[in-house]
């Protein structure tokens, strides 16, 4: 079984009113104490010498400075061993620095995620984004410049009033300076309530489910036709050049996950961290690991979440996994539901394996919900 770890740098320069994940402003002095307390975690940690990924979000990792990214990677690579092969960090492109990428690429980071968001820049004040499209092109032009060959630009779309042109436009321009990854986020406005709030009333409404299956139906063809596969109902990549560490999670194999609001899944436990600074800090202080909501995972659990997270990539779920769990009335109620499913246009029956039509993609949520329904179900049979 693969081992990823994640390490979440819960610092940014400013809040953006669309993301959801933890983030704090850094005061004097956090930064500090943010790394010696990390350090403290990972030495109080299981072993890590078996990761094969590191990825390194937030927030925003790229926000230290180049002295605090190169303790932040050494405290990682004293812990993880020599089987890594995949080291990624997510960058903001107003904080993407010459002395920065010389640390990132001497210290073995082979793959940079770019938070563009938009090429627009009329959507980029709407967002209320702190760079602007000049300052994209220059951090792009930086990176490659540093000789880094593994780079994804994260794009979102479906914010109130975008147009299909707007779109299209996005697509292009990150197309045009050839990334080997492209990752592009459906705005969801749970996710987004401070963005929605900001809003006047009359600009409030979220794109209509026909418009959202129109952003998809060009996203799939645009970056189909410019040599992206997709792999995974928001992610594309060139051949060869999907991400590991995401793949690794979809796949419910194990991570661990450092800093405060990661997640883990590791020896058959499912558990977090606190989503704030103070109290992830307080146990590690005593010698204590911060973990909250532990669970044992059943094997039913993790054959769920495998059915439900492999219908989302491209390569879909194998017949083959099906017909080896052990639960006899919960596999034959997933088989009567595929089959419908396929019956329906929903879901294709290669043979080998159950994966989702363009059809079914457009529906991948409510596919999922009504999964978990077949499950509850099949408990009680």
């Amino acid at each position: 079984m693969k081992l990823g770890i994640y390490v979440h740098v819960p610092f940014c320069s400013t809040t953006c009113d669309f993301c959801s994940f933890y983030q704090e402003k850094p005061q004097k002095g956090q930064i500090h104490d943010y790394l010696e307390a990390l350090e403290l975690e990972f030495e109080l940690s299981p072993s890590c010498v078996d990761a094969t990924t590191v990825f390194f979000g937030g927030g925003t990792p790229s926000v230290l400075s180049a002295k605090d990214l190169e303790r932040l990677i050494r405290i990682v690579k004293k812990r993880v061993g020599e089987n890594v092969s995949e080291w990624s960090i997510e960058m903001a492109p107003s904080s993407v620095k010459v002395d920065k990428l010389k640390v990132l690429k001497e210290l073995g980071v082979n793959r940079i995620s770019l938070g563009v968001q938009s090429f627009d820049p009329v959507l980029l004040d709407f967002m209320g984004r702190q760079h602007s499209v000049s300052q994209l092109t220059q951090a792009y032009e930086r990176i490659r410049d540093a000789g880094f060959t593994n780079v994804n630009l994260d794009l979102i779309f479906a914010f109130p009033g975008q147009t299909e042109s707007q779109w299209e436009r996005d697509l292009k321009t990150a197309v045009a300076l050839d990334p080997e990854h492209i990752s592009t986020y459906c705005l969801i406005p749970e996710d987004a309530l401070s963005f929605f709030a900001r809003i006047p009333k009359e600009k409030r409404k979220k794109a209509s489910t026909e418009v959202e299956a129109k952003l998809f139906e060009i996203t799939w063809d645009l970056l189909g036709k410019a040599g992206y596969q997709q792999y995974e109902i928001a992610n594309y990549s060139k051949a060869g050049l999907e991400c590991q560490h995401n793949l690794n999670t979809w796949k419910m194999q194990e991570w661990l996950g450092f800093g405060p609001a990661a997640a883990s899944q590791f020896g058959g436990e499912r558990y977090a961290n606190p989503a704030n600074l103070q109290e992830w800090m307080n146990p590690l202080d005593e010698a204590s690991l911060p973990h909250v909501n532990k669970e044992r995972l059943s094997p039913r659990e993790i054959f769920e979440d495998t059915l439900i997270f492999g219908l989302r990539m491209n390569e879909g779920v194998k017949k083959e996994y099906l017909q080896s769990f052990g639960g006899k009335v919960l596999v034959n109620s997933c088989l009567s539901f595929f089959k419908e499913l396929v019956k329906q246009g929903v879901l294709l029956d290669e043979g080998q394996a159950y994966r989702l039509t363009d059809k079914g993609r457009l529906l991948a949520d409510s596919v999922a919900v009504d999964l978990m329904c077949v499950f509850d179900e099949a408990e009680f049979l």
